[in-house]
């Protein structure tokens, strides 16, 4: 008999909610409602990485995507559309193809995942050192992230300003 533990309960309850909302944040019509839902996926996924002790993750999927990417969606979609704007419904003829490349998507995973065998790695709850992710991500030397991030950062800015533009002729 399979011993169910708190664990496992609660990362079942976890999974359903991402597989929920993530169904209802590609089928509803509303707009806003889907930047809503996506944001109850990434709680859910936030939860995840903060229940397998990855508390850095957790954070950075809270304030990074959850915080600032559905804020940048929200601030997008209430400058390019209205709130109540409903999306028209998909034609029939699209709706058949991408059925059945999203269950053949489904099927290409499921199948890999069956064939892998997975190694079992001793468990190490302890995250890394901060200053090592900093310097990683911050530095200037081979191996920093500083320039894409600037690059990023200037991309998203022109992205905000071309908005604004788009909605002001409006």
């Amino acid at each position: 008999m399979i011993e169910l533990k708190a664990i496992h309960v609660v990362f079942a309850v976890l999974a359903l909610i991402i597989v929920v909302f993530s169904i209802m944040t590609v089928t509803t019509r509303r707009i806003l409602r889907a930047a809503t839902y996506l944001l109850f996926v990434l709680f859910a996924v936030a939860a995840l990485f903060f229940q397998l002790d990855y508390q850095f993750l957790g954070a950075v999927q809270l304030t990074i995507y959850a915080g600032g990417i559905i804020v940048l969606y929200v601030f997008s979609i209430l400058l390019t559309h209205g709130v109540g704007d409903k999306q028209d419904l998909p034609e029939k003829k699209k709706v058949i193809p991408a059925l059945v490349a999203s269950l053949g998507g489904l099927a290409l995973a499921g199948y890999m995942l069956y064939q892998e065998t997975f190694p079992a790695v001793p468990y190490d709850a302890t995250d890394p050192d901060m200053k090592v992710v900093g310097a990683a991500l911050m530095g200037l030397g081979e191996g920093g992230y500083i320039f894409p991030f600037e690059v990023i950062s200037v991309f998203l800015l022109a992205c905000i300003i071309g908005g604004i533009l788009i909605a002001r002729k409006r």
